[in-house]
Protein backbone atom coordinates (compact mmCIF):
# COMPACT_ATOMS: atom_id res chain seq x y z
CA UNK A 1 0.00 0.00 0.00
CA UNK A 2 1.30 3.34 -0.75
CA UNK A 3 2.49 5.43 2.20
CA UNK A 4 -0.18 7.55 4.14
CA UNK A 5 1.64 11.10 3.84
CA UNK A 6 4.09 12.77 5.81
CA UNK A 7 3.33 13.89 9.59
CA UNK A 8 3.89 17.62 10.49
CA UNK A 9 6.91 16.69 12.33
CA UNK A 10 8.50 15.82 9.08
CA UNK A 11 9.11 12.14 9.27
CA UNK A 12 7.32 9.37 6.66
CA UNK A 13 4.37 7.88 7.74
CA UNK A 14 4.81 3.95 7.41
CA UNK A 15 2.33 1.28 6.14
CA UNK A 16 0.18 -0.04 8.39
CA UNK A 17 -2.21 -3.16 6.78
CA UNK A 18 -6.14 -2.51 6.81
CA UNK A 19 -6.75 -5.68 8.92
CA UNK A 20 -4.42 -4.68 11.62
CA UNK A 21 -6.08 -1.66 12.26
CA UNK A 22 -9.59 -3.42 12.45
CA UNK A 23 -8.06 -5.80 15.17
CA UNK A 24 -6.88 -2.81 17.43
CA UNK A 25 -3.71 -3.30 16.40
CA UNK A 26 -1.76 -0.08 17.68
CA UNK A 27 -2.85 3.21 15.67
CA UNK A 28 -0.51 4.73 13.48
CA UNK A 29 -0.27 7.73 16.34
CA UNK A 30 1.17 5.29 18.59
CA UNK A 31 3.56 3.47 16.62
CA UNK A 32 4.90 7.01 16.47
CA UNK A 33 4.74 7.79 20.40
CA UNK A 34 8.47 8.29 21.96
CA UNK A 35 9.02 6.47 24.21
CA UNK A 36 8.01 6.81 28.36
CA UNK A 37 4.66 8.37 27.46
CA UNK A 38 1.67 5.98 28.36
CA UNK A 39 -1.36 5.21 25.85
CA UNK A 40 -5.21 4.69 27.14
CA UNK A 41 -7.47 3.48 25.08
CA UNK A 42 -4.80 3.57 22.54
CA UNK A 43 -4.53 6.99 22.36
CA UNK A 44 -1.30 8.98 23.47
CA UNK A 45 -1.75 11.57 26.78
CA UNK A 46 -0.70 14.74 25.59
CA UNK A 47 0.87 17.44 28.03
CA UNK A 48 -0.27 21.17 26.75
CA UNK A 49 0.73 22.38 23.81
CA UNK A 50 3.93 23.98 23.19
CA UNK A 51 4.97 26.37 20.14
CA UNK A 52 7.39 24.52 18.20
CA UNK A 53 10.44 26.49 17.06
CA UNK A 54 10.76 28.31 14.18
CA UNK A 55 14.04 26.95 13.56
CA UNK A 56 12.41 23.50 13.12
CA UNK A 57 9.70 24.79 10.27
CA UNK A 58 12.36 25.86 8.10
CA UNK A 59 15.12 24.68 5.88
CA UNK A 60 17.59 26.00 3.73
CA UNK A 61 18.71 29.50 2.94
CA UNK A 62 15.36 30.44 5.00
CA UNK A 63 16.39 28.40 8.31
CA UNK A 64 20.03 30.37 8.06
CA UNK A 65 18.64 33.51 7.87
CA UNK A 66 16.51 33.13 10.65
CA UNK A 67 19.74 31.51 13.01
CA UNK A 68 21.43 34.42 12.20
CA UNK A 69 18.60 36.91 12.63
CA UNK A 70 17.99 35.35 16.43
CA UNK A 71 20.97 36.84 18.40
CA UNK A 72 20.58 40.22 16.72
CA UNK A 73 16.94 40.52 17.78
CA UNK A 74 17.76 38.66 21.38
CA UNK A 75 20.67 41.61 22.17
CA UNK A 76 18.38 44.27 20.69
CA UNK A 77 15.44 43.05 23.40
CA UNK A 78 17.71 42.58 26.04
CA UNK A 79 19.13 46.44 25.67
CA UNK A 80 15.70 47.71 25.69
CA UNK A 81 14.76 45.79 28.59
CA UNK A 82 18.23 47.18 30.70
CA UNK A 83 16.81 51.00 29.19
CA UNK A 84 13.29 50.55 30.91
CA UNK A 85 15.25 49.41 34.04
CA UNK A 86 17.80 52.68 33.87
CA UNK A 87 16.56 56.23 35.51
CA UNK A 88 15.07 58.05 32.13
CA UNK A 89 17.13 61.27 32.96
CA UNK A 90 19.74 63.48 35.40
CA UNK A 91 16.13 64.62 37.31
CA UNK A 92 15.40 61.33 38.24
CA UNK A 93 18.79 60.32 39.38
CA UNK A 94 19.55 63.23 41.43
CA UNK A 95 16.01 64.79 42.57
CA UNK A 96 17.36 66.51 45.71
CA UNK A 97 20.23 68.30 43.34
CA UNK A 98 17.47 69.76 41.50
CA UNK A 99 15.22 70.71 43.89
CA UNK A 100 18.40 72.76 45.71
CA UNK A 101 18.85 74.09 42.17
CA UNK A 102 15.48 75.08 41.83
CA UNK A 103 15.68 76.80 45.08
CA UNK A 104 19.17 78.60 44.01
CA UNK A 105 18.00 79.84 40.90
CA UNK A 106 14.75 80.63 42.91
CA UNK A 107 16.28 83.26 45.29
CA UNK A 108 19.16 84.46 42.95
CA UNK A 109 16.38 85.89 40.10
CA UNK A 110 15.13 87.44 43.16
CA UNK A 111 17.44 89.13 44.68
CA UNK A 112 18.81 90.33 40.83
CA UNK A 113 15.12 91.25 40.09
CA UNK A 114 15.29 93.63 43.35
CA UNK A 115 18.32 95.19 43.13
CA UNK A 116 17.98 96.04 39.18
CA UNK A 117 14.62 97.35 40.39
CA UNK A 118 15.56 99.69 42.53
CA UNK A 119 18.01 101.28 40.97
CA UNK A 120 15.96 101.56 37.76
CA UNK A 121 13.91 104.25 40.35
CA UNK A 122 17.25 106.60 40.53
CA UNK A 123 16.27 107.88 37.10
CA UNK A 124 12.82 106.52 36.35
CA UNK A 125 10.91 107.28 39.24
CA UNK A 126 7.47 106.08 37.82
CA UNK A 127 6.22 103.09 39.34
CA UNK A 128 3.31 102.66 37.45
CA UNK A 129 5.01 102.33 34.80
CA UNK A 130 7.20 100.65 35.45
CA UNK A 131 5.29 97.58 36.90
CA UNK A 132 3.51 97.94 33.22
CA UNK A 133 6.85 97.33 31.77
CA UNK A 134 7.04 94.71 34.09
CA UNK A 135 4.50 92.40 33.36
CA UNK A 136 4.63 93.36 29.31
CA UNK A 137 8.21 91.83 28.65
CA UNK A 138 6.66 89.23 30.85
CA UNK A 139 3.68 88.43 28.12
CA UNK A 140 5.90 88.64 25.30
CA UNK A 141 7.80 86.49 26.96
CA UNK A 142 5.07 84.14 27.17
CA UNK A 143 3.65 84.83 23.40
CA UNK A 144 7.25 84.26 22.17
CA UNK A 145 7.31 80.67 24.04
CA UNK A 146 3.79 80.06 22.30
CA UNK A 147 4.96 80.69 19.01
CA UNK A 148 7.50 78.60 19.66
CA UNK A 149 5.60 75.84 21.39
CA UNK A 150 7.71 76.08 24.72
CA UNK A 151 5.32 75.38 26.20
CA UNK A 152 2.11 74.14 24.23
CA UNK A 153 -0.30 77.17 24.88
CA UNK A 154 -3.41 75.60 26.59
CA UNK A 155 -6.81 76.52 25.66
CA UNK A 156 -9.61 78.94 27.23
CA UNK A 157 -12.79 79.31 27.70
CA UNK A 158 -15.16 81.67 28.91
CA UNK A 159 -15.66 79.68 32.08
CA UNK A 160 -11.83 79.65 33.19
CA UNK A 161 -11.59 83.15 32.15
CA UNK A 162 -14.02 84.53 34.35
CA UNK A 163 -12.74 82.58 37.39
CA UNK A 164 -9.14 84.34 36.42
CA UNK A 165 -9.89 87.57 36.12
CA UNK A 166 -10.51 88.21 39.58
CA UNK A 167 -6.99 86.44 40.36
CA UNK A 168 -5.19 88.73 38.03
CA UNK A 169 -6.67 91.69 39.25
CA UNK A 170 -5.75 91.51 42.61
CA UNK A 171 -2.10 89.99 41.06
CA UNK A 172 -2.07 93.49 39.23
CA UNK A 173 -2.73 95.89 42.45
CA UNK A 174 -0.44 93.70 44.56
CA UNK A 175 2.08 93.97 41.98
CA UNK A 176 1.40 97.34 41.34
CA UNK A 177 1.34 98.82 45.16
CA UNK A 178 4.51 96.31 45.56
CA UNK A 179 6.28 98.57 43.25
CA UNK A 180 5.23 101.26 44.85
CA UNK A 181 6.39 100.42 48.05
CA UNK A 182 10.10 99.25 46.45
CA UNK A 183 10.14 103.01 45.08
CA UNK A 184 9.42 105.08 48.51
CA UNK A 185 11.43 102.96 51.04
CA UNK A 186 14.33 100.84 51.28
CA UNK A 187 13.86 97.27 49.88
CA UNK A 188 15.00 95.78 52.93
CA UNK A 189 12.17 97.74 54.69
CA UNK A 190 9.63 96.94 52.31
CA UNK A 191 9.64 93.24 52.54
CA UNK A 192 10.13 93.27 56.07
CA UNK A 193 6.10 95.56 55.84
CA UNK A 194 5.27 92.38 53.55
CA UNK A 195 6.33 90.03 55.84
CA UNK A 196 2.89 90.75 57.66
CA UNK A 197 0.87 88.80 54.83
CA UNK A 198 0.95 85.63 56.81
CA UNK A 199 -1.19 87.58 59.25
CA UNK A 200 -3.60 88.90 56.69
CA UNK A 201 -3.95 85.58 55.10
CA UNK A 202 -5.07 84.05 58.49
CA UNK A 203 -7.15 86.89 58.91
CA UNK A 204 -9.04 85.92 55.74
CA UNK A 205 -9.32 82.40 56.38
CA UNK A 206 -11.01 83.43 59.58
CA UNK A 207 -13.30 86.06 58.92
CA UNK A 208 -13.97 85.62 54.71
CA UNK A 209 -13.47 82.39 53.97
CA UNK A 210 -15.04 81.02 57.56
CA UNK A 211 -12.33 78.52 58.30
CA UNK A 212 -11.27 78.73 62.13
CA UNK A 213 -7.54 79.23 62.76
CA UNK A 214 -6.04 77.63 65.78
CA UNK A 215 -5.06 79.58 68.40
CA UNK A 216 -1.85 78.40 67.87
CA UNK A 217 -1.74 79.58 64.57
CA UNK A 218 -2.73 83.08 65.89
CA UNK A 219 -0.18 83.22 68.74
CA UNK A 220 2.41 82.35 66.24
CA UNK A 221 1.91 85.88 64.65
CA UNK A 222 2.27 87.71 67.55
CA UNK A 223 6.48 88.27 66.96
CA UNK A 224 4.82 89.15 63.10
CA UNK A 225 3.26 91.90 64.14
CA UNK A 226 5.37 93.07 66.88
CA UNK A 227 8.63 92.73 64.98
CA UNK A 228 7.34 94.67 62.23
CA UNK A 229 5.98 97.62 64.49
CA UNK A 230 9.36 98.07 65.79
CA UNK A 231 10.78 98.21 62.56
CA UNK A 232 8.71 100.41 61.22
CA UNK A 233 9.37 102.71 64.18
CA UNK A 234 13.33 103.11 63.35
CA UNK A 235 13.21 102.90 59.83
CA UNK A 236 15.27 105.47 58.53
CA UNK A 237 13.50 105.65 55.27
CA UNK A 238 10.30 105.40 56.41
CA UNK A 239 7.37 107.01 54.91
CA UNK A 240 3.35 106.58 54.47
CA UNK A 241 3.61 106.43 51.20
CA UNK A 242 6.01 103.20 50.92
CA UNK A 243 4.29 101.68 54.10
CA UNK A 244 0.74 101.89 52.67
CA UNK A 245 0.67 100.32 49.83
CA UNK A 246 3.14 97.50 50.96
CA UNK A 247 0.12 96.95 53.53
CA UNK A 248 -2.24 97.23 50.12
CA UNK A 249 0.01 94.76 48.83
CA UNK A 250 -0.43 91.71 51.23
CA UNK A 251 -4.33 92.38 51.32
CA UNK A 252 -4.32 92.19 47.35
CA UNK A 253 -1.99 88.90 47.25
CA UNK A 254 -4.38 87.47 50.10
CA UNK A 255 -7.21 88.01 47.87
CA UNK A 256 -5.19 86.39 45.06
CA UNK A 257 -5.13 83.46 47.11
CA UNK A 258 -8.49 83.13 47.92
CA UNK A 259 -9.44 83.43 44.35
CA UNK A 260 -6.96 80.97 43.15
CA UNK A 261 -8.30 78.34 45.29
CA UNK A 262 -11.71 78.76 43.98
CA UNK A 263 -10.62 79.14 40.18
CA UNK A 264 -9.98 75.11 40.02
CA UNK A 265 -8.17 74.10 36.60
CA UNK A 266 -6.66 71.21 35.45
CA UNK A 267 -3.99 73.95 33.61
CA UNK A 268 -0.37 73.96 33.90
CA UNK A 269 1.53 76.63 35.49
CA UNK A 270 3.32 78.07 32.97
CA UNK A 271 0.25 78.21 30.83
CA UNK A 272 -1.71 79.74 33.80
CA UNK A 273 0.72 82.49 34.96
CA UNK A 274 0.59 83.37 31.05
CA UNK A 275 -3.22 84.28 31.21
CA UNK A 276 -2.76 85.81 34.45
CA UNK A 277 -0.05 88.15 33.15
CA UNK A 278 -1.70 89.08 30.23
CA UNK A 279 -4.98 89.63 32.23
CA UNK A 280 -3.11 92.03 34.93
CA UNK A 281 -1.47 93.30 32.18
CA UNK A 282 -5.01 95.29 30.41
CA UNK A 283 -5.54 96.17 34.02
CA UNK A 284 -2.69 97.84 35.19
CA UNK A 285 -2.16 99.77 31.80
CA UNK A 286 -5.18 102.33 32.80
CA UNK A 287 -4.04 103.57 36.02
CA UNK A 288 -0.62 104.52 34.57
CA UNK A 289 -1.81 106.23 31.72
CA UNK A 290 -3.69 108.25 33.90
CA UNK A 291 -1.23 108.55 36.87
CA UNK A 292 1.98 108.78 35.35
CA UNK A 293 0.89 109.41 31.43
CA UNK A 294 0.99 113.20 31.40
CA UNK A 295 4.51 113.77 33.55
CA UNK A 296 5.96 111.36 31.51
CA UNK A 297 4.98 112.52 28.19
CA UNK A 298 6.20 116.25 28.95
CA UNK A 299 9.60 115.26 30.94
CA UNK A 300 9.90 112.15 32.03
CA UNK A 301 11.09 110.08 29.13
CA UNK A 302 13.43 113.19 28.22
CA UNK A 303 14.84 113.15 31.70
CA UNK A 304 15.71 109.41 31.91
CA UNK A 305 17.05 109.62 27.91
CA UNK A 306 19.30 112.40 29.06
CA UNK A 307 20.71 110.77 31.82
CA UNK A 308 21.58 106.73 30.91
CA UNK A 309 20.38 107.05 27.26
CA UNK A 310 17.86 105.44 25.42
CA UNK A 311 19.52 102.49 24.21
CA UNK A 312 20.43 101.94 28.35
CA UNK A 313 16.67 102.42 29.39
CA UNK A 314 15.06 100.35 27.19
CA UNK A 315 17.78 97.45 27.85
CA UNK A 316 17.12 98.11 31.63
CA UNK A 317 13.44 97.94 30.94
CA UNK A 318 13.57 94.74 29.65
CA UNK A 319 16.21 93.15 31.92
CA UNK A 320 14.23 94.07 34.98
CA UNK A 321 10.96 92.62 33.63
CA UNK A 322 12.83 89.37 32.29
CA UNK A 323 13.69 88.73 35.60
CA UNK A 324 10.46 89.31 37.06
CA UNK A 325 8.78 87.07 34.74
CA UNK A 326 11.24 84.23 35.57
CA UNK A 327 11.78 84.63 38.90
CA UNK A 328 8.19 84.30 39.46
CA UNK A 329 7.83 81.31 36.87
CA UNK A 330 10.83 79.13 38.66
CA UNK A 331 8.58 80.31 41.70
CA UNK A 332 5.70 78.03 40.74
CA UNK A 333 7.70 75.39 39.35
CA UNK A 334 10.23 74.97 42.57
CA UNK A 335 7.10 75.01 45.12
CA UNK A 336 5.42 72.36 43.16
CA UNK A 337 8.81 70.12 43.25
CA UNK A 338 8.03 70.16 47.45
CA UNK A 339 6.22 69.48 50.42
CA UNK A 340 4.37 72.50 52.08
CA UNK A 341 7.00 72.64 54.81
CA UNK A 342 9.83 72.75 52.65
CA UNK A 343 7.80 75.41 50.50
CA UNK A 344 7.30 77.34 53.92
CA UNK A 345 10.75 77.31 55.02
CA UNK A 346 11.72 78.24 50.91
CA UNK A 347 9.92 81.76 51.72
CA UNK A 348 11.45 82.89 54.68
CA UNK A 349 14.25 82.23 53.77
CA UNK A 350 14.23 83.99 50.64
CA UNK A 351 12.97 87.10 52.31
CA UNK A 352 16.30 86.43 54.22
CA UNK A 353 17.94 86.47 51.50
CA UNK A 354 16.60 89.55 49.43
CA UNK A 355 16.37 91.63 52.83
CA UNK A 356 20.73 90.82 53.58
CA UNK A 357 21.52 91.39 50.08
CA UNK A 358 19.24 94.43 49.54
CA UNK A 359 21.20 96.00 52.82
CA UNK A 360 24.94 94.78 51.37
CA UNK A 361 24.09 96.07 47.72
CA UNK A 362 23.04 99.57 48.37
CA UNK A 363 24.72 100.07 51.86
CA UNK A 364 21.46 101.04 53.64
CA UNK A 365 22.00 102.34 57.05
CA UNK A 366 19.73 100.12 59.64
CA UNK A 367 19.55 101.19 63.09
CA UNK A 368 19.77 98.72 65.94
CA UNK A 369 16.36 98.83 66.57
CA UNK A 370 15.42 97.97 63.19
CA UNK A 371 17.55 94.93 63.06
CA UNK A 372 16.03 93.45 66.05
CA UNK A 373 12.75 93.83 64.72
CA UNK A 374 13.11 92.76 61.51
CA UNK A 375 15.20 89.57 62.51
CA UNK A 376 11.88 89.10 65.38
CA UNK A 377 9.66 88.98 62.61
CA UNK A 378 11.35 86.76 60.49
CA UNK A 379 11.07 84.65 63.06
CA UNK A 380 7.75 85.05 63.50
CA UNK A 381 7.39 84.43 60.19
CA UNK A 382 9.29 81.37 60.07
CA UNK A 383 7.34 79.83 63.41
CA UNK A 384 4.13 80.38 61.62
CA UNK A 385 5.17 78.59 58.34
CA UNK A 386 6.33 75.79 60.34
CA UNK A 387 3.30 75.15 62.67
CA UNK A 388 0.88 76.40 59.92
CA UNK A 389 2.47 73.46 57.02
CA UNK A 390 2.44 70.83 60.12
CA UNK A 391 -1.48 71.33 60.63
CA UNK A 392 -2.19 71.25 56.70
CA UNK A 393 -0.07 67.94 56.77
CA UNK A 394 -1.73 66.26 59.75
CA UNK A 395 -5.21 67.21 57.97
CA UNK A 396 -4.39 65.42 54.79
CA UNK A 397 -3.14 62.08 56.61
CA UNK A 398 -6.36 62.47 58.37
CA UNK A 399 -8.27 62.79 54.65
CA UNK A 400 -6.35 59.84 53.08
CA UNK A 401 -6.45 57.30 56.38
Amino acid sequence: MAALGTLPGGGAAASVPRSQRRRGAPSLAAAYVPKGVRLVCGRQLRAAPVLASPSATLSGPARRRFLRAAPAAAAASGSASAGEAKPQGFAERYPTLVTGFFFFLWYFLNVIFNILNKKIFDYFPYPYFVSVSHLFVGVLYCLIGWGFGFPKRAPINSTLLKQLIPVAVCHAIGHVTSTVSFAAVAVSFAHTIKALEPFFSASASQFILGQPVPLTLWLSLVPVVVGVSIASLTELSFNWTGFINAMISNISFTYRSIYSKKAMTDMDSTNLYAYISIIALIVCIPPALIIEGPQLVQHGFKDAIAKVGLTKLISNFFVVGLFYHLYNQVATNTLERVAPLSHAIGNVLKRVFVIGFSIIVFGNKITTQTGIGTSIAIAGVALYSFMKAKIDEEKRQIKSA
